[in-house]
């Protein structure tokens, strides 16, 4: 049978029957997981509903779709996510999109129906932005809302005692600040996140700046003609 890959779609022709999956190049797609370091718990199952969106669009059937999920889940495994974690976010996933007879039998018309819901999902997205731009050059004008006052506040994301800051800040947020007639009541507060260096960052061997090459190149001068 003849096949082709394009992009992360590896595409079969089986029979005449197309028959496509998830393409992963190695050169072109190491597993780069954000295991390293620290991160938000929504970082991490961000990763997963992620990987399991683009498994579902890309899986013809839902054979396929099991082996890539079962690749998804080895893949979290070796990067040191707890099987619980996994397992959850898993059926998190199912049961978001009333899918969950896929997750638990493989149930093949449910599978079908989900794997074109999101085909078409995406492709309702890309078509949008044209839309809208249509209707413009037809004489309809979008006004824009008000742009809200916004508060962005950074904190550098930990594991242990800053793990619940951003949901305890915005509770003192609301009970000090957002009372009646307050003139905060329209300013959107945003927290942001610092990830914490990893040791590959620390320990990477990178050029240094050339000011310090210029001290170090006049120190070393300074000390030839002193001796």
């Amino acid at each position: 049978h003849d096949s082709v890959e394009f992009l992360d779609v590896f595409i079969e022709n089986i029979q005449g029957q197309l028959k496509t999956s998830v393409f992963r190049k190695p050169a072109a797609e190491p597993y780069i997981l954000p295991y390293t370091s620290d991160h938000p718990r929504h970082i991490h199952s961000n990763t997963i509903q992620t990987a399991l969106l683009r498994g579902v669009r890309l899986c013809s059937d839902v054979e396929t779709f099991d082996q890539e999920r079962l690749n998804i889940e080895i893949a979290l495994l070796l990067n040191g996510y707890p099987p619980k974690f996994i397992t959850h976010h898993f059926k998190q996933f199912f049961k978001n999109y009333n899918a969950s007879p896929i997750y638990q039998d493989l149930h093949v018309e449910t599978y079908q129906q989900l794997h074109l819901q999101l085909l078409n999902e995406s492709l309702t997205t890309d078509q949008v932005p044209q839309q809208q731009g249509n209707e413009t050059s037809n004489g309809y004008i979008k006004t824009k809302p008000k742009k809200q006052i916004e508060l962005i506040i950074h904190y550098r994301y930990e594991s242990g005692p800053l793990k619940k800051f951003s949901r305890e800040l915005r509770k003192l947020w609301e009970k000090h600040f957002c009372y009646e007639n307050s003139s905060l009541n329209n300013i959107r507060l945003i927290l942001g996140t610092r990830i914490n260096k990893t040791l590959e960052n620390l320990l990477d061997k990178k050029k240094p700046p050339r000011t310090l090459l210029r001290n170090i190149d006049s120190n070393i001068n300074r000390t030839t003609m002193e001796t």
